[in-house]
């Protein structure tokens, strides 16, 4: 058994020599030193030695295992060493190579847009003003003038969470909760993210919007025209044409359509505008007595008006996007056009 424990530690070393990687390692370390291994193998014939050759053989034993422990032990950190070093090498950084300058974003045309229309408004002496995304119907329709047989509360047009809860379909409740804690003159602008259920090339289900409002006394329906023939003149330059439309809307009263002259055409007739020359971009009118009534407001003593525009067509128009989808797509390309 002494030869065989010598033998065993001769051949375990010459194999340690030629071991490549650490997998290589383990292979060798189950095969001398795993349960059916070849040291195991031999310690578990030590029950048949003599009460004298035991003790001899055991010291032995223990000597050729320390032994083969620590030359595995060594050949280990070498490897290890070796996988460090050439993992390192691997992601080396050449220092004299020139730097790559990160890619900068723009800003989005929605936003240039949004900061846009808050500048001219401010320049009017218009405030900016926020609300809640989900919204109480009381406030998106009952308060708005909206009856419950309108075709806007229909679920196909709203997106409701609970029977009374919904994402809004307007920024125009935020006239009603600052008008509930205000008292006039108001004059406000409302911009944020509005909901409704439609989406295609002119259409998504998340847009944005810019509601005004300005309540006070003796407010007339020429000083809304006054308002948003300036905000036309200064988005889309000089020479742009205006005009009003007759239109209905709960809210206000009268009410109308606002049309620009096309963008791409100015006026002469082109596809983007159907032949007509005009583009509409926004709806407008004169706060219905109503909505008034709601926020306890004396009809009789203030009158106002309102206007809301989409933003995003607004952009599309500014810019010449073609299809609204393209804003959603989070291309870095598109972003960096303008």
């Amino acid at each position: 058994m002494q030869e065989e424990l010598k033998q065993i530690e001769t051949e375990a070393l010459a194999e340690l020599k030629t071991v490549g990687d650490l997998s290589d390692l383990e292979s060798l370390r189950i095969k001398y030193f795993g349960r059916k291994g070849l040291l195991s193998t031999v310690m578990r014939g030590m029950g048949k030695l003599s009460k004298a050759e035991r003790p001899v053989i055991g010291k032995l034993a223990n000597e050729v295992r320390t032994s083969l422990t620590e030359a595995f032990n060594g050949v280990e950190r070498t490897l290890n060493q070796q996988a460090r070093e050439g993992q390192l090498a691997a992601e080396a950084v050449d220092i004299t190579l020139p730097g790559r300058l990160p890619r900068l974003g723009k800003k989005h045309p929605v936003t240039q847009t949004f900061d846009r229309i808050q500048e001219i408004f401010r320049g009017m002496g218009f405030q900016v003003a926020e609300g809640p995304e989900v919204e109480h119907e009381y406030y998106n329709f009952d308060a708005l003038n909206t009856p419950a047989e309108h075709p806007a509360r229909d679920a196909h047009d709203t997106f409701y969470i609970t029977d009374s809860l919904l994402l809004r379909t307007h920024t125009s409740p935020v006239q009603i909760r600052y008008m509930e804690k205000q008292r006039p003159p108001i004059r406000i602008i409302v911009p944020g993210r509005v909901y409704r259920c439609d989406s295609d090339a002119s259409h998504t289900p998340m847009f944005h919007q810019v509601e005004g409002l300005l309540v006070a006394e003796q407010v007339t329906f020429s000083e809304l025209k006054g308002v948003l023939y300036a905000f036309v003149q200064q988005m889309f330059g000089e020479g742009t044409r205006t005009r009003f439309r007759p239109h209905f809307f709960p809210f206000t009263e009268p009410s109308a359509e606002v049309d620009i002259s096309c963008t791409t055409c100015h006026g002469g007739g082109c596809r983007l505008c159907s032949g007509t020359g005009w583009l509409e971009i926004l709806g407008a009118g004169s706060v219905h007595p109503n909505v008034f009534r709601y926020v306890d407001y004396d009809p009789e003593q203030f009158t106002g008006f309102a206007f809301g525009m989409g933003v995003d067509r607004i952009a599309t128009l500014k810019y010449g996007i073609p299809d609204l989808r393209l804003m959603f797509d989070n291309d870095m390309r598109f972003a960096q056009q303008f």
